[in-house]
């Protein structure tokens, strides 16, 4: 019995991880429809911008968290407004092709920049600590740190676009851009802002990743494959859904490992197969 409390205690925690990677993607589908292929080699950026900063400063990953969220949220800004507002539209490829180039450049731009050598973002005895809950059953602090920013993220956004005029605007601009146009909302601006905090979200979910694994220039398509799970299971665009189904893509993936080391992540993808074949909405789409 402690085993499987246990492994759902585990699963639960790296769907945290998973939360961080998705929620971003979440937001940039359910403001823009927009469909980021290059979405984990942006997570895969930020874990470098990060090895950047404290290659020349020497501080510690959670020093240097803040100015690399800055650094994503200004290059999400910059490339919604320069270059994905002009492909948005009703047919959903010009984004897909635009983003999945980007993927391309950043993969072979990082390779050639730091070279195929994994690297890891040190923060010391963090990465080993751990917290006895009971005789066989031991939470990993750092995990537990992720878990609770990842509650932090989503809880923080679902306020922000319940209860600011930001808010309003993502959400009008969402429902209808023609309209909020007509009463003053700048959409081209509003849509830079929603890349920007998207951007700024993979930055964080970046780091964490760094500082709890090496992580080499190819590693980005891995982590678009489990956003992109967490937030067809949970519910496109919905942010507490997407959240929720990074969950359960964790404590599928645990169940999996249960069974042998080759079941763990085959189990993850098929739930997320049972869950297009039988709620393509997604377990907790607004739309389900």
């Amino acid at each position: 019995m402690l085993e499987w409390a246990n492994t759902l205690l585990q699963g639960i925690l790296t769907g945290g991880v998973y939360a961080l990677f998705a929620i971003g993607l979440s937001l940039a589908y359910g403001v823009m429809k927009l469909v980021n292929i290059a979405h984990g080699d942006f997570i895969a950026l930020a874990a470098y911008i990060a090895l950047l900063a404290m290659s020349g400063t020497g501080l510690n990953p959670f020093i240097i968290l803040p100015f690399v969220v800055v650094v994503m949220f200004g290059l999400g800004y910059l490339l919604q407004r320069t270059t994905l507002n002009r492909a948005l539209g009703h047919d959903i490829l010009p984004p897909l092709l635009i983003t999945f180039g980007m993927s391309v450049i950043i993969q072979n731009g990082l390779l050639e920049l730091f070279s195929a050598d994994a690297k890891v973002l040190p923060i010391g005895d963090l990465a080993t600590a751990s917290l006895n809950v009971a005789d066989e059953i031991t939470l990993g602090v750092f995990p537990l740190i992720t878990f609770i920013t990842a509650i932090a993220i989503t809880a923080g956004l679902s306020q922000l676009f319940k209860k600011t005029t930001l808010g309003i605007a993502l959400r009008a601009t969402s429902d209808d851009q023609g309209t909020a146009r007509l009463m003053g909302i700048k959409d081209l601006h509003i849509y830079g802002l929603a890349m920007g905090i998207a951007f700024a979200v993979m930055a964080v979910g970046g780091v964490f990743m760094g500082m709890k694994n090496s992580f080499t220039p190819d590693v980005g398509p891995q982590f678009l494959i489990y956003a992109f799970e967490s937030v067809v299971i949970g519910g496109m665009g919905s942010i507490w859904g997407t959240f929720a189904g990074a969950l359960l893509l964790g404590v599928a993936q645990g169940l999996g490992y249960m069974i042998g080391p080759g079941w763990g992540l085959l189990t993850g993808h098929l739930v997320f197969l049972a869950v297009l074949l039988f709620k393509p909405n997604g377990l907790f789409s607004r739309t389900s």
